[in-house]
């Protein structure tokens, strides 16, 4: 059975900046948890980050791979670098899908280590552009497809698909 990494805040564990869960309930993420194929992680925590803590964003006009390339840097809005820790929590969510075998991720978008199509703009001003976060940027390097809640329908497609095939390291 393939499984799948997914946001530990998606599944109700209040891990987020603020302490929170982004709990996202949907029938098909609730036949998958039933059958054991969900693999929780919260890439922040895993890296030493605090719950709660200060909302971070990608540094203006940075890309997730800039910063995966050390070109780049991850502020919290008090303006401590936390860049160093959101790498780590992008190698541990990897180590983490290797060792489950998962070629598939349900992360949580927005955020600077998850999102996947989206990221907040860097000017800690609500606003966000096309991107993604470290953790999805590290996971699609490495083969892994990562998929936003708002495209389970497509992530339980692909799924569907890849039960067809052999997993290939």
């Amino acid at each position: 059975m393939e499984k799948v990494l997914v946001s530990a805040c998606l599944l109700g564990a209040e891990v987020r900046y603020d302490g929170r869960a982004k709990t996202f309930e949907h029938p098909i993420l609730t036949a998958w948890q039933k059958e054991g194929r969900l693999i929780s992680l919260c890439t922040e925590m895993a890296a030493g980050l605090p719950t709660p803590r200060a909302p971070a964003e990608l540094a203006p006009g940075t890309t997730a791979d800039a910063i995966l390339d050390g070109q780049g840097a991850i502020f919290e809005q008090t303006g401590r670098d936390v860049t160093t820790e959101f790498i780590k929590g992008a190698y541990l969510a990897l180590a983490a899908a290797h060792q489950h075998s998962c070629r598939f991720a349900l992360l949580t978008d927005g955020s600077p280590s998850c999102g996947s199509t989206k990221v907040y703009s860097g000017d800690f001003s609500g606003q966000t552009h096309s991107g993604e976060g470290v953790v999805s940027a590290r996971l699609r390097a490495a083969g892994v497809q990562v998929f936003a809640p708002d495209h389970i329908a497509d992530l339980a497609r692909a799924l569907e698909e890849a039960e067809n095939r052999p997993y290939r390291a």
